[in-house]
């Protein structure tokens, strides 16, 4: 199963979110799930913002890594499940194909209305970037049980 995680500069919540969730499936013993990030407006090939590496880092979460790049047509179609952070980014998977596979994080994990978008800390201070991390991990931790139901292979006793 590939899931891409989407945001608008790719820099600051989807590649904590991704982070987030590769740890949370490593911990499960989860195989066969791939999470990838991509923006709807984002300065390709732009590392993660200082605020996401470092409030990653604290949590020992590495984004040295992390590569900001464009969502396409082809990121859309190669993904089983798409998560957008805000709904302009939802929309924007839709126009790109995604209909049927597109989902704000939040209303994945069981939220609705405002409450199911994730702010952007983008040029905040490191408290907004440890409140969107803190967001993300709630999240995350909700949708988890739903996105393993939800796998194309998955087995009712298996992970």
């Amino acid at each position: 199963m590939d899931v891409l995680v989407v945001c608008t500069g790719n820099v600051c919540r989807s590649p904590m979110a991704v982070a987030i969730l590769r740890r949370r499936l490593a911990e499960q013993g989860v195989t066969g799930v791939e999470v990838s990030s991509a923006g709807t407006a984002p300065w390709d090939g732009a590392p993660a913002s200082e605020g996401s590496y470092l409030i990653s880092l604290e949590h020992g979460l590495d984004l040295s890594s992390h590569r900001a790049r464009q969502l396409t047509t082809d990121l859309v179609a190669d993904a089983d499940l798409v998560l957008g952070m805000g709904l302009h980014h939802v929309e924007r998977v839709e126009q790109l194909g995604g209909a049927g596979k597109a989902h704000l994080l939040g209303a994945f994990a069981g939220e609705s209305g405002d409450a199911a978008e994730v702010a952007d800390p983008f040029g905040g201070e490191l408290e907004d970037y440890r409140a969107t991390y803190d967001r993300l991990v709630t999240l995350i931790e909700a949708a988890l049980p739903r996105l393993l139901a939800e796998r194309p292979d998955a087995d009712p006793g298996q992970h």
